[in-house]
């Protein structure tokens, strides 16, 4: 069964275009919303990553912007970690949590990076092989 975690939000007033419907950066925060969620599953957010000696920044992002999102429209959104071995994929739906609908749909990818050297990792560390056990 993969690792997946969902976040329920309603899109908020300032999160507008002049065009009244949601500005097409903000997907980007609402990626980072589940995608936390989804890592904080597993007990390794973002503290634990730099606690570990990793960092792991996006080197990759996808998106398909399907359907506008409306002011005060009820959301799901879905995080599924797709791939862990030597890159870490995470893909994304935005779906309406009425209709359940698809409106968008991505992915990133981050790698990770020693913090002490700055070098980037060409296997994945053994740490997040460790939090992994028993989600996988």
């Amino acid at each position: 069964m993969p690792l997946t975690a969902r976040v329920d939000w309603v899109v908020p007033f300032h999160d507008l275009d002049p065009m009244e419907i949601c500005w097409h950066g903000h997907y980007v925060r609402y990626f980072e919303l589940v995608r936390t969620a989804l890592l904080q599953r597993i007990h390794y957010d973002y503290p634990q990553m730099r606690a570990s000696g990793y960092a792991w920044p996006v080197i990759e992002l996808f998106i398909r912007y399907a359907h506008p999102l409306m002011y005060q429209q009820r959301l799901h959104l879905d995080a599924r970690l797709v791939e862990w071995e030597n890159r870490l994929k995470v893909s994304y739906e935005i779906l309406d949590a009425a209709t359940q609908k698809r409106l968008t749909y991505g992915h990133t990818v981050q790698v990770a990076v020693d913090i002490q050297t700055r070098e980037m990792c060409f296997v994945t560390p053994d740490i997040l092989h460790e939090q992994l056990k028993g989600y996988l």
